[in-house]
């Protein structure tokens, strides 16, 4: 990974059978508001749908969010199959509904980050621009 030109690309994604995306929409939002060249996929994406999106889409990162208790299932999902087809270097972040005790966890799986209710758009588009396309040891 190193900097690359032109606007960070972000897939913003609602995995599995949560079929609440207003937290996803203000995100994608925000983050075309900063700039960002932002693909929304909708409602009920499976991973390998969000995973060929973002790599067709020649995407930075992936943005998930997760309110209906499947989160340690679809991050994993995610994080597996961009291993699988060597694109490991589209950095997967997340939010939505995520108990403490599963923050850990999906961090060491390769979550690069989680953000919980309370988060505000600004942090989470800082976020990204600070981790984002970022060269190996920055």
């Amino acid at each position: 990974m190193g900097v690359a030109a032109g606007p960070i690309r972000v897939v913003v994604a609602k995995p599995g059978l949560d079929g609440h995306d207003r937290g996803a929409k203000v995100i994608a939002r925000a983050l075309r508001d900063a700039g960002m060249e932002v693909i929304y996929t909708g409602l009920h994406q499976t991973p390998e749908q969000i995973v060929d999106t973002a790599i067709q889409e020649d995407a930075d990162a992936i943005g998930l969010s997760i309110l209906s208790g499947a989160h340690n299932t679809l991050f994993a999902a995610v994080i597996d199959l961009l291993k699988e087809r060597d694109a490991e270097d589209i950095l997967v972040f997340g939010g939505g509904i995520i108990p403490e005790d599963d923050i850990a966890p999906l961090k060491e799986k390769g979550v690069a980050e989680i953000f919980t209710p309370g988060a505000t758009t600004q942090s989470i588009v800082d976020w990204v621009r600070e981790n984002v396309r970022q060269p190996a040891g920055a």
